[in-house]
């Protein structure tokens, strides 16, 4: 199976995927910070308005790469239940983390977006791009703020998914890439540095 040489050409690849629609008034948002070079190349193609929301990965105490659940700036949490069980945790365990990990939300919110007006969301095509779904939990919790916000229609659009993890979507995923072994987001791209802020802040210019 093809792999991606980085974001860019993965964003010009779900942007050529996704361009055969027809959409209301479009809305793209990436995901900080790797989905964000990503969704620049889908707003290009689209034509379409390009911005972020941040949600925040919750990790398992002493692995905080392994996400059990996921927060954006001004919702509720929200966590895996397999996850949870699996790992013998509850939701009281985790609020420290998931209090920090909000803070952190609402200071990368504060730091790309600025002093810009609020998102404009109702009765738009809303495009939530990231740079690959593994376990979703992060994503989910982006269309869940996304959602409340009452949006003509929401889409998640990734690169690359984890085929276990996309049939716990409710919302439309759009995927190019779903190999039988995913391992890792990274293991399908020749360049997968981390993306920096400036390199956000570049991108929303």
């Amino acid at each position: 199976m093809k792999r991606f040489a980085d974001r860019r050409e993965a964003g010009r690849a779900l942007a050529a995927r996704l361009a055969g629609r027809l959409w209301h008034d479009p809305l793209v948002l990436g995901l900080p910070r790797g989905g964000v070079p990503v969704a620049k190349e889908v707003a290009r193609e689209l034509d379409a308005e390009l911005d972020v929301v941040v949600a925040r990965k919750i990790g398992a105490p002493g692995h905080p790469e392994y996400g059990v659940g996921a927060v954006t700036a001004d919702s509720e949490p929200i966590y895996d239940p397999s996850v949870l069980r699996a790992l013998s945790l509850t939701e009281e365990q985790l609020a420290k983390t998931c209090d920090e990990e909000r803070e952190e939300a609402t200071r990368r919110m504060n730091l790309y977006r600025g002093n810009k007006p609020p998102l404009r969301i109702h009765e738009r095509d809303v495009i939530v791009v990231d740079d690959g779904l593994a376990t979703g939990v992060t994503a989910k919790a982006a269309l869940q703020w996304v959602t409340r916000q009452q949006p003509e229609s929401v889409t998640l659009a990734v690169p690359v998914a984890a085929k276990d993890s996309l049939r716990t979507f409710g919302t439309p995923v759009v995927a190019i890439l779903v190999p039988r072994h995913f391992g890792a987001v990274s293991r399908w791209y020749d360049r997968f540095d981390q993306t920096t802020d400036d390199e956000v802040l570049s991108a929303l210019e």
